[in-house]
């Protein structure tokens, strides 16, 4: 019974992706592939909102749902389990009338609340900043030190870590700090990690001297 379930909604989420724009259109591929539930409605809006020539503005609306829904008054008659789906598609048209939101954000919302994938909706908001991050050029880092950084410092790392970047590609640089690992700091690029901190050699020593006992 899954199978079919699973190829009902992959084909709900391809005639989401045509229906506001000529039919049987190609789907245009995301520069990275999302996967799960969310990343199948992220990637048909991406191709919808890419051949609209609107992710900006899709991608603005997204964030603004995501906002809406941290009300408790809204959480409350559309993410309501024990609320009517036909409620809860009558609810969120009122609001995205309310909004003004495109037809592709409204198309969106209308779709998981007839589907009861609402409870989705922030995972598929993510899964399209993800696939935006990328299509921007963006390479997430993120930096943990014990301490703040000053100044000189900060520019000195981010100048580093700018060159292993490639061509088109743009720092989105995140600076946290942890005061548990003691000193040095902890870098996340990409896929790549390294763990430069105080307290990763501290274990490895103490390893390494257990091993000779």
């Amino acid at each position: 019974m899954a199978a079919p379930a699973a190829s009902g909604l992959c084909q709900q989420v391809r005639c989401f992706s045509t229906s506001v724009v000529r039919p049987f259109a190609k789907l245009v591929r995301p520069p990275v592939q999302v996967h799960g539930v969310e990343g199948r409605y992220a990637t048909a809006l991406y191709s919808a909102a890419s051949k609209q020539k609107k992710l900006d503005q899709v991608e603005k609306e997204l964030l603004r749902v995501a906002q809406l829904l941290k009300d408790p008054k809204v959480a409350l008659s559309v993410l309501n389990p024990y609320v009517r789906r036909s409620i809860k598609v009558k609810s969120l048209n009122d609001i995205t009338a309310k909004e003004r939101f495109s037809p592709l954000t409204s198309n969106l919302m209308n779709l998981l609340a007839e589907n009861g994938r609402l409870e989705n909706t922030q995972g598929v908001i993510s899964a399209f900043s993800t696939i935006m991050s990328v299509h921007r050029g963006e390479v997430p880092c993120t930096v943990t030190t014990a301490s703040p950084l000053d100044q000189a410092a900060l520019s000195e790392l981010t100048a580093v870590l700018k060159s292993f970047l490639g061509q088109g590609q743009v720092l989105k640089l995140e600076v946290k700090t942890d005061p548990s690992i003691m000193g040095g700091m902890i870098v996340r690029i990409g896929e790549k990690y390294v763990d430069m901190s105080a307290k990763s050699k501290i274990q490895k020593l103490s390893r390494a001297m257990r091993e000779t006992i």
